[in-house]
């Protein structure tokens, strides 16, 4: 893991001069456990972590003006300069409009500023302390520095309706750790702190301006484009030279390597099948330059981009994704690997792992990734993000209906009819969608907590069923029906307390409001998964998440991303408009073997291990769930009962979680009494109401 810690405090002698570090309750004196020091007191903030040398600038017009920025970032060192002068004045919008994907710090006499992203896939958090705030990109050092127990009613709320923010608001698993939104930054005021949106929001009231099409596509282009050349413009990186432990017999370099799970050399690209990695794999290896791998590593495979492809044994129907990879790996600029994985490889079947900074789903399947990524290069491009910024969610159906958009229903819905092949089908879709357009925010709220103490939970069935489930302001999580009755009336309160609140709604209409819930749920899970599945000296890249690309993405015309097949036809434009032609046939063909099915066999393969996993479950101690009614669950979903498996994954990493955080001894502060990490006392047995931390 990597992130960067800072402090902010009330006055300049707080912390002692050229100490760098901040003094706790005792008068001690903290740092960070292999942290590298950025600028120093009164208000310090460090690098923590394996950072790569040109993933840490810091530009200075003074001693009191400065900006960091951590990660990839296309801005020059001039252009940094010129941010941070127009920063003083107050503006945040052109700190996160560089290409790439960073955290920038921005520190202004004793005013600091920490920008997040558009997406979430880079979070800022903070906390009280000591009588000033200190902030993070991580949530446990925060968490550990205030010796933070668990905030049950966050965790609750995970389980019970993971992609309504109203119910998870601004908290984490850590209580009296705080998060800030998507789209927010936090500025801090010799130790006082506010949360600022840096981005418009489109207004309820008035419809947007009618944008063009064709300039919409054409900017997501330039975005990407941008995006994958200032990945290929930063300086190439040779993991691990330094651990080759020499010749061995049998052994080639590149087979010393994998032995070590360490990288290639250089930079690579997932190639699914799929449009959205087929297109950041094409785009890196058409662009101008050395996209590809170093020569003279063993990798045999000079300066082509390593594309890689995984290839699971254990679960069939991805035959024509398969053949549509190989068809795009015969491109002279592309060296193409297959990995290939059986049942020791499928979801469930390997549980061990590292602890990541909060839960997420993808830790039953962190292992299964962890093989594919560590065949890939030290710069690795994922495509994951795609679906979530250019699909169009079911709501937004609502929102046509709105602006008076009624004819470009007709193929979305008649794709709908003709994959159920009910004739009912538009009436029952237009009634929902004109239904949700006429309901306000809060009423959706209260629904939702209607739903929840009285246990309603309707399984969806098929492309409608799901459609019609989510034409709702909110909806309850996949998880929900196995949670205890004081778990479900907690955030049954929250939800009630958040439709209660004065200026309530969320300023968007429904669809655009629950396709950016999607896409932070989405990012936070693939933030736990790079976490998890992390394979040392490698970066994974998600060019669809950076703030740039987000913002071309949501300036795409509703009436376009509606349409059947939009995905994969705006992918295709944007790699015409690069150059690149000659796709294979089926290209963004929807795949039907979906994660589900290797979802489902793991389960079954791994019914017993699951199971034992819930005989004294931790989540039952926390009172979130009855032991007995999740074994049922899963011996029924091993069984082949028509399960929500979503769900069932979002309860088994909650556990994984909450294990390997109590069996923790560490913590990553140093200078610091032996007590101070998160949860000292573990998780007392808690029978009766929760409490949500304040």
């Amino acid at each position: 893991m990597r992130w960067l810690v800072g402090w902010s405090s009330i006055a300049a002698g707080a912390v002692g001069p050229g100490s760098a570090g901040a003094t706790g309750y005792d008068g001690e004196t903290v740092h960070p456990i292999g942290s590298q020091l950025l600028w120093g007191d009164p208000d310090p903030l460090w690098a923590v972590g394996d950072w790569r040398p040109d993933e840490v600038r810091v530009v200075k017009a003074d001693a009191q003006n400065r900006i960091a920025v951590l990660g990839t970032c296309g801005a020059s060192d001039e252009e940094l300069r010129l941010g941070l002068f127009t920063a003083r004045g107050g503006a945040l919008r052109h700190l996160t409009a560089w290409p790439g994907s960073y955290t920038a710090v921005v520190q202004v006499g004793r005013r600091i500023t920490v920008c997040g992203d558009l997406a979430g896939a880079r979070p800022v958090f903070h906390t009280p302390w000591a009588g000033g705030t200190a902030y993070a990109t991580a949530a446990l050092p925060l968490a550990d520095l205030i010796e933070a127990n668990l905030d049950f009613g966050h965790l609750a709320a995970l389980l019970a309706a993971p992609d309504v923010p109203a119910a998870l608001h601004d908290s984490t698993p850590y209580e009296g750790v705080r998060r800030i939104p998507p789209g927010h930054a936090l500025v801090l005021r010799a130790g006082a702190r506010e949360v600022a949106g840096y981005e418009p929001v489109a207004s309820l009231a008035v419809a947007a301006p009618p944008a063009d099409p064709d300039s919409a596509v054409d900017a997501v282009r330039d975005a990407l484009v941008e995006a994958v050349r200032t990945r290929l413009a930063a300086p190439r990186h040779v993991p691990g030279i330094d651990l080759d432990p020499g010749p061995v017999p049998g052994m080639g370099p590149a087979e010393r390597r994998a032995a070590r799970g360490m990288p290639v050399p250089g930079i690579g690209a997932d190639l699914s099948g799929g449009p959205a990695s087929g297109t950041l794999a094409l785009l890196a290896a058409g662009l101008p330059g050395r996209p590809g791998t170093l020569l003279g590593h063993g990798t045999g495979a000079g300066e082509r981009l390593l594309a890689v492809t995984f290839n699971d044994l254990a679960v069939g129907g991805r035959e024509a994704e398969l053949e549509r990879a190989g068809t795009l790996a015969a491109n002279p600029r592309l060296h193409h690997v297959v990995v290939t994985g059986g049942e020791e490889l499928l979801p469930y079947a390997d549980l061990d792992g590292p602890l990541t900074d909060e839960p997420g789903p993808s830790l039953v399947s962190a292992a299964r990734h962890r093989v594919r990524l560590a065949a890939g290069s030290a710069d690795h491009f994922t495509g994951y993000g795609a679906r979530q910024v250019l699909d169009a969610h079911p709501a937004r159906l609502a929102d046509l209906l709105m602006d008076r958009k009624r004819r470009h229903l007709v193929r979305p819905v008649a794709a709908l009819a003709k994959a159920d092949g009910s004739v009912l089908v538009p009436a029952r879709v237009y009634s929902a969608a004109r239904r949700l357009a006429r309901t306000p925010y809060r009423t959706g709220l209260e629904t939702l907590a209607d739903r929840l103490l009285r246990r309603r939970f309707e399984d969806p069935g098929g492309a409608v069923g799901a459609s019609l489930a989510a034409l709702t302001w909110a909806r309850p999580g996949p998880a929900a029906r196995w949670l205890t009755g004081e778990a479900l009336a907690e955030v049954s309160v929250l939800l009630q307390g958040a439709a209660n609140r004065s200026g309530v709604g969320p300023g968007q209409r429904p669809g655009d409001y629950r396709a950016r819930a999607a896409l932070a749920r989405h990012a936070a899970d693939l933030r736990v998964l790079e976490q998890a599945a992390e394979v040392r000296s490698q970066r994974l890249h998600a060019p669809f998440l950076d703030n740039q690309v987000v913002r071309a993405c949501r300036a795409l015309p509703e009436a376009l991303r509606v349409q059947p097949g939009a995905r994969a036809e705006i992918l295709r434009t944007v790699l015409e408009g690069a150059g690149v032609t000659g796709l294979p046939p089926g290209w963004g063909a929807p795949s039907h073997a979906s994660s589900a099915a290797a979802s489902r066999t793991g389960l079954r393969v791994a019914a017993d291990s699951l199971i034992s996993l819930f005989t004294t479950p931790l989540l039952a101690d926390a009172g979130l769930i009855e032991a007995r009614v999740v074994r049922k669950a899963l011996r029924g979903a091993a069984a082949g009962e028509p399960l929500p498996l979503d769900g069932l994954a979002d309860l088994v990493s909650l556990e994984l979680w909450l294990r390997r955080l109590l069996a923790r001894r560490g913590t990553c502060w140093s200078g610091t009494p032996a007590r101070a990490r998160a949860v000292p006392g573990g998780i007392a047995p808690r029978r009766g109401a929760l409490t949500s931390g304040g």
